[in-house]
């Protein structure tokens, strides 16, 4: 993995302390996951005692928590902004994956640490990765009715199955996204209309960013 960018503490106030470390410590966790990531792993990429670590944030659990809350509130702020914005079917699809991209390509660590099968379930992280999914469910059941709407199908459990199938989706578009970091966020935005277009036969108005 390449180093993080250290933080260095002397002289700074804490909450600026406090953004650097969560910034070190998010990608670590990022690139390893919560499992096989200790607290003397990202005290030595952030360049810092892990007694500071422990002092800010109380153990491992609780720094990864804060890394947790920054990454659910970034990219369900993201979704949420996008669904106000007033786009329709998959016009919405696409404008919602592109705000996804662009707000990544700042935080890439954000997405695997909100998906991060290692975390853990209980306490304050567990609840908090539970509220993430369960928003995201929400959202992803609103552009999907939408889009069902649109074609006349009030289907209860046709709403159900495609929510499943967009979710993994959008899943799958924006992990493989992030699994090859050369690509732009415009790039990847263009290869989803193309494969938006392949698959339904049609081509959505390109998404326009604010």
């Amino acid at each position: 993995m390449t180093s993080a960018r250290r933080s260095g503490t002397k002289g700074v106030a804490r909450a600026d302390r406090e953004e650097q470390i969560l910034d070190v410590a998010g990608r670590v966790f990022g690139a390893r996951g919560f499992a096989a990531t200790s607290v003397a792993d990202i005290a030595r990429e952030a360049g810092i005692s892990k007694p500071l670590i422990y002092h800010y944030f109380g153990s491992k659990e609780g720094l990864f928590e804060r890394c947790l809350r920054e990454a659910a509130d970034l990219l369900i702020g993201e979704i949420e902004r996008s669904a106000g914005l007033g786009a329709v079917g998959l016009r919405r699809a696409l404008v919602t994956l592109d705000g996804v991209f662009v707000v990544l390509a700042e935080r890439p660590w954000a997405w695997a640490v909100a998906n991060d099968p290692t975390a853990p379930t209980t306490d304050g992280a567990g609840e908090l990765g539970g509220s993430y999914r369960r928003r995201l469910e929400e959202l992803a059941r609103e552009g999907v009715g939408e889009l069902l709407s649109l074609a006349g199908d009030d289907d209860v459990l046709d709403l159900d199955a495609m929510t499943t199938v967009w979710s993994n989706v959008f899943a799958s578009l924006v992990t493989w996204w992030c699994e090859h970091p050369g690509i732009a966020p415009e790039e990847m935005s263009a290869r989803c209309e193309r494969l938006f277009g392949a698959v339904f036969g049609v081509v959505p108005e390109s998404p326009a960013r604010d």
